[in-house]
């Protein structure tokens, strides 16, 4: 069925029009999600709570873009909110704290720990204002036509966030290479002098 169906169905309350929007983005969703905060029980709290808002706004759809802009741009903004709450209170667990250890050796590290890891973490350190339009071109694979209707900002604005947030990332990643031996750059002999 038609998502612009579906969603007239669930404003007339037809709760299997709302579990079919469900089942359709639940793991869309949620991965976008996982990509923003990088905590995957955020990540699945979050994607509640943007479904919760689709079916109690439901009425205030207008069928003008995609239902998925509108998804995407609800789940964008609990993402944004949630970083910046998650900012302003950052702690750290007193069952995280080890008394008594030295840090951790090379060989205590997890195989995990590479290039995902590297991104991970040049992913968490970008502004959400660069963060979102990324995940979404780069990992979701929308437009950029379709990013700006998500962020509800201009088509240029989309373009500059994704290129600088590429560039930021890239740069990120070339110094997390340079620190970690393991990832340098190796030249390779090809046999010629």
């Amino acid at each position: 069925m038609d998502e612009q169906k579906l969603v007239g169905l669930i404003q007339a309350g037809d709760e299997s029009a709302f579990a079919e929007i469900v089942r359709i983005y639940k793991d869309r969703i949620v991965n976008y999600l996982y990509q923003m905060t990088g905590d995957y029980q955020r990540a699945a709290d979050l994607s509640q709570e943007t479904f919760l808002r689709v079916y109690f706004k439901a009425d205030k759809y207008k069928p003008i873009a995609p239902f998925s802009s509108w998804i995407y741009a609800i789940a964008s903004n609990l993402a944004k909110t949630d970083l910046k709450k998650r900012r302003r209170t950052a702690t750290i667990p007193l069952d995280d704290i080890q008394y008594g250890l030295d840090a951790s050796t090379p060989s205590e590290e997890s195989l995990d720990s590479g290039l995902a890891n590297n991104l991970r973490q040049a992913l968490d350190g970008l502004n959400p204002r660069y963060r979102i339009p990324v995940v979404l071109k780069d990992i979701e694979g929308y437009s950029q036509e379709e990013i700006a209707l998500i962020i509800k900002r201009p088509i240029g604005t989309v373009k500059a966030r994704i290129s600088r947030g590429r560039a930021m990332l890239k740069k990120q990643l070339e110094k997390a290479g340079c620190d970690n031996p393991s990832y340098q750059r190796k030249e390779i002999y090809d046999g010629r002098y």
